[in-house]
């Protein structure tokens, strides 16, 4: 588990205040019925941009705040408490490539509107169903980049995307030989088809890059889901202590004392793995890919069994929409597959340790 500065622990405390009085699961339930173009609400979005959390990766230089990646993950790890909707976790992962690409210009032009929030910005890698950034067709030729990217996040409403192309990353900018196709998904989130016609691209890096890139949005990846498990854990302990069965509390029955004390020892489980990825990523260390996909490997089997015991100990009631364990679930599932499943990552750790 991280230890927090001061800074860091104000920060949380911030940003969970906020969530949880301006962005509980009500004000998605209420952006899902609204189904905006954003898949969030805008005026959300300003407002944690105002409080400098767009640009928390961002160096000071360009108009961020420069806190790094684990105060990333803390942000993140408040909002998806509460399911928060906001383009934050793609915005900064692709501000990440800016950041560590070799162009001024794209850091000095981009940046300081990511910072603002002014741009929302997106990964564009996946072609197909299964996560690689190897083997992609999409191609550049003379500065102009083609191709199909399957299912991009926040890609209804970016203005902005780094695409992995078969030879590095590219920035590429919205507006020119750029088209979109909403992807209705269980999450009711942002994900579209973007669908690359020549577009000008300017070369950010090669595609050992493109990997160094993919393991930064993974890790942010993690934080939100951490935030939920948790979530997900305390919302199933407060239901056990208030539902009563056979005249007891659901809390006294030793067989779901036990679920409960195995979930935490697996919440606190995946609480280190996730804050050590963060923390390799923000110390350069040169493990951080080993890091990463233990920590998503690990986020992913915990999750999982978080979110279908959160339904099974609710009981019927878990499984209708009137309540919020469902949502917790289909969220869930769309991010356990984002940048790789348990199984590639447990896969991917193996190679990287000579198995």
């Amino acid at each position: 588990m991280a230890v927090l500065n001061d800074e860091q622990t104000m920060l949380r405390d911030m940003v969970r205040e906020w969530a949880d009085n301006e962005s509980p699961v009500s004000a998605f339930r209420k952006m899902r019925g609204a189904e905006p173009a954003e898949r969030y609400d805008p005026a959300a979005w300003s407002t944690l941009a105002e409080m400098g959390l767009a640009g928390i990766v961002i160096p000071e230089d360009f108009g961020g705040t420069g806190f790094g990646y684990l105060s990333l993950g803390l942000v993140l790890e408040q909002l998806g408490r509460n399911l928060a909707a906001s383009p934050l976790a793609a915005s900064a992962a692709a501000a990440s490539a800016i950041v560590l690409g070799g162009s001024d210009t794209a850091r000095n032009d981009w940046l300081p509107r990511i910072a603002s929030g002014e741009v929302v910005a997106t990964l564009a890698v996946d072609e197909g169903p299964v996560h690689s950034v190897d083997g992609l067709a999409t191609q550049v030729v003379d500065g102009k980049l083609t191709g199909t990217k399957a299912f991009v996040a926040e890609g209804d409403s970016a203005t902005l995307f780094v695409v992995a192309a078969a030879d590095g990353l590219y920035l590429v900018p919205g507006d020119a030989g750029v088209s979109r196709s909403t992807r209705v998904m269980a999450d009711s989130r942002s994900h579209a088809e973007i669908r690359f016609d020549a577009a000008p691209a300017e070369r950010l890096g090669d595609s050992k890059f493109s990997q160094q890139v993919v393991d930064r949005a993974t890790a942010i990846t993690c934080a939100e889901m951490l935030g939920m498990a948790e979530q997900a854990f305390h919302t199933t302990n407060d239901y056990l202590k208030t539902r009563t069965q056979f005249g007891q509390h659901l809390s006294t029955f030793q067989a779901l004392q036990h679920r409960m004390a195995k979930l935490f020892t697996e919440l606190e489980l995946m609480r280190s793995a996730v804050e050590g990825a963060l923390e390799a990523i923000d110390a350069g260390r040169s493990d951080l890919d080993q890091s990463v996909s233990l920590a998503k490997a690990i986020a992913s089997d915990t999750l999982n069994l978080m979110s279908r015991e959160m339904i099974q100990l609710h009981g019927g009631i878990g499984m209708t929409d009137d309540y919020d364990a469902g949502f917790y679930i289909k969220r869930a599932r769309v991010l356990e597959s984002m940048w790789g499943n348990a199984a590639f990552h447990r896969e991917r750790f193996a190679r990287l340790n000579g198995y």
